[in-house]
This record gives C-alpha cells, structure tokens and sequence, in this order.
C-alpha cells in the first residue's frame, strides 16, 4: 500500500531538506556551512543581476544568516586567483557553480551535441576561422584570462552582429567552456575568467573544439546514462520529497526521452531505479495530482545520500531570491505553497503586477508575501518598492494576520539591510501589505 501524506507533512520534510524549516543559526557562517550548502544541493545558480545582491549569494544568506560575501567568494573562486579548490562552474541549473565531485557527472553535457554548439562553431569557422584554436591556445599558456584579455585576437570589425552584443572572442570563450575544452570561473566583481582544465581542475579538457575532430575521450567523465541518474539521485537527497517533474528540474534532467534520443532514459526510469536501490519510495500527497518520492535510508547508500523527515514543526522565516532551489519549479511552488510566481525583470514596467525583483517571503511553511527589493547602495537604503500578502491560505495551515506578517517581514528586512550594509529601510505604498509593515517599522 503506497503511503500517505499531508501537504503540511510535504512542506514540511521539503523545507527541512532545503534548510529553511528551522530558525537560523546565531553564529557567524563559516566555510563548512559553504560546503554542506554546495555538498546538500549540489547546484547554485548563477545571474548576473544585482539589483538587490546577487543571486549566488541569497541562497546562503536566508539559511544561514548574515556572512561576509568576501569570504564566500573565497571559498567558491579563490579570488583573486580564479582558482577555487571546491567547485566548478558550469550548466548545472542554468549557469551555476557546483561542488568539484560532480565534475564526472558533467561531462557528458560537454559533450554532448546541441543546435548552439553546432551553429556557434559554423559560425565562428565561417567568420573567424582558426579562432577557436587560437583562443583555446592562449586560455592554456596565459590562464586564467577574462575575454577582454584576448580582444586583439579577434578586434572588432564595425558594428556589433546579434550575438547579444558578444565579441568573436567572448563567444568563443563560451564555445569553449561549454564543450569543456577551458575551464570557467571568477574574478574579482564576479568577472568571468577561464583556464586550462589542467591547471582549474587538474583534469585534462573534457574533448577537442569539434564534434569531429575532438580527442579521445577523458577518462575521468561518467556516461550519460550513469550521470544522469547520478544527478536524479542528487536531486532526492537535496530536497527529500517531490514529483518526478519537480527532480528533474533540479538539474535540467530530461522528463522523458525525446525522439532524438529514443534510447535514452527517462525520469521515470531513474525513479524506478532509486526505489529499487533503496534510495526512496512511493508516497501519495494530499492535493497532488502525481505521485512523489519520499527519500529513505537505503543499506548501501553513498555518503551524500540523506533520508528525508518531518520536523513536525517549521519555525523559520526567509526572504527567497528568484533563484532560490525552493522557487526555481514554479509548478511545484505553486502546488505546495500556492504561491503563483513569476519573475517580472523582463516584463515591460506598465505590464508588471507585483514589481521588478520580487522575493518570496517564507514564513513557517507559508509563503506569505512577496515584496519588490532594490539596494540602493548611493543612499545606503534598502528601498521596499512594493509589499504582498498572499491571499491564499494552502493545505493544513493557518491563515495569518497581515500584523503577524509584518512583524517577521520587518525583521528579516532589517537583517538583510545589515548584511548589505545599508543603514535603513525605505518602505514605499504600494501593496496590500505595505500599511502594516510601514506601521510595524515605525514602532520598531
């Protein structure tokens, strides 16, 4: 008989997976709190946007508290050097940086074929030929480099084409690191820099520039097959329960095989195979349409593996960026928080409902409201351009005040304004929830 659960028990066992279902820790976060973080979920996004901060570092701020952004920075790159010892970057979940052990499980996606590999490098033989060779050169005797480092390799001929504004040797370098061919990291204010495989990773370069002219393979990548459910495997051990929709998503997985690719497996299978190893079973969830898998303690599970629980209670508050692993499937934000989310930065502003940047804002195992942020860094004020409530109450919880959620929300606003190193908090009145917070932060 498949096992039963309540969308609070849901919630609840995600949020702890996740790391948000308990009040945050007092002390000051230190590199092992960087590690379980990275080694837990194995994927954090990158973005380039900073209206507010950016999105590397919101994830380990609304679990663990206020930490200098230097230090992180430290752990994940090694900056100033660009070499960091722990992680690698690549397209995990969109761009992200991820723990060095899954480098073998990224190896196939360098390898791999895809319509923008192919057209980049026709185009670029096309336009510039020998480049790829002349850039991939330079990255192994001069690494690390940025792209401006190697403008006169390629100087530009007139006008800009529609390469998003891209030089021949930006796009090149992309070419190259997302075939594996150099290595990927950052520099100082969060630049690109890239380097030989050999010397970022101490691994030889995933292949050659081309599908048909590449080198053998390296030795050290997984196949495609055993890398994927590797990465599906992953993605149950850090969020505990979910669909299998809402697992693949945690690393961009395939839902099912596609017609070109009839022989490869599908989410389905790797969820069979997860229950058969002991990693995970069926359970039904009350208001889901699909099944879930719960991950258990298997016998002979790897060292990464963790069995989910419920933690009876969720007692933590958190304001989550756009590209937190909890909001990332709007699907599944939507069944298991009723929270109808969409990121509006590239919405035009007449057409924007809740506001530019809007973070979630997770209280207990409610997301309770969203609110538009932006730092600005001039006027040292974290400005409040707009504040939610969510209407709607979801399954087996208890609908709050709009005092209630003002209190919490003023809160952890006046930590993250510290933490940016903004000396106040503007609230501006827009948003069914910005009388009572402006009402709160007045009698603070």
């Amino acid at each position: 008989m498949t096992e039963s659960m309540t969308a609070a028990e849901a919630r609840r066992t995600f949020l702890h997976a996740q790391g948000l279902a308990r009040r945050r820790p007092s002390r000051r976060p230190r590199d092992a709190d960087f590690k379980a973080y990275l080694d837990t979920q194995g994927v954090l996004q990158l973005d380039t946007v900073n209206v507010l901060a950016r999105a590397h570092y919101m994830p380990l701020f609304s679990r663990l508290g206020p930490y200098t952004q230097d230090a992180l920075d430290a752990y994940l790159w090694g900056v100033p050097d660009g070499h960091g010892a722990h992680t690698f970057e690549h397209w995990g979940h969109e761009a992200s940086v991820m723990p060095r052990d899954l480098l073998p499980a990224m190896h196939h996606r360098m390898r791999g074929g895809s319509s923008w590999k192919a057209s980049t490098f026709q185009r670029l033989e096309h336009e510039r030929p020998g480049l790829l060779a002349q850039v991939r050169d330079a990255v192994e005797e001069s690494g690390p480099v940025t792209a401006g480092d190697l403008e006169h390799l390629a100087p530009k001929e007139g006008p800009r084409g529609a390469w998003w504004d891209a030089t021949h040797v930006k796009v090149a370098l992309e070419y190259l690191f997302i075939t594996g061919t150099v290595a990927a990291s950052r520099g100082r204010h969060f630049t690109r820099t890239y380097d030989s495989p050999l010397r970022a990773w101490d691994l030889p370069p995933a292949g050659g520039i081309d599908r048909e002219h590449r080198e053998d393979d390296a030795a050290w990548g997984l196949g495609q097959a055993e890398a994927r459910q590797l990465l599906f495997d992953r993605a149950l051990a850090a969020t505990g329960i979910g669909t299998v929709k809402d697992l693949c998503d945690h690393f961009r997985l395939p839902y099912q095989a596609g017609s070109r690719e009839p022989d490869v497996a599908g989410g389905q299978a790797w969820a069979a195979s997860a229950v058969e190893r002991g990693l995970a079973r069926w359970v039904h969830v009350d208001g889901w349409q699909e099944p879930a898998l719960l991950a258990v303690d298997g016998a002979d599970a790897p060292a990464w593996h963790r069995a989910a629980s419920d933690p009876g209670r969720a007692t933590g508050a958190a304001l989550l960026s756009p590209f937190d692993p909890v909001a990332w499937f709007r699907p599944r934000l939507l069944r298991m928080f009723g929270m109808d989310y969409r990121i509006e930065i590239y919405t035009p502003e007449h057409k924007r409902v809740y506001g530019y940047y809007c973070l979630p804002f997770l209280l207990g195992d409610q997301m309770v409201g969203r609110v538009d942020l932006k730092a600005d860094r001039k006027a040292g004020a974290l400005l409040v351009q707009a504040a939610w409530r969510e209407e709607q109450t979801v399954r087996g919880a208890r609908r709050r005040s709009d005092e209630e959620i003002a209190v919490a929300l003023d809160q952890e606003l006046a930590v993250m304004a510290g933490w940016l190193g903004l000396d106040e908090v503007r609230i501006a009145p827009r948003g069914n929830l910005a009388p009572a917070l402006a009402s709160t932060a007045a009698t603070r």
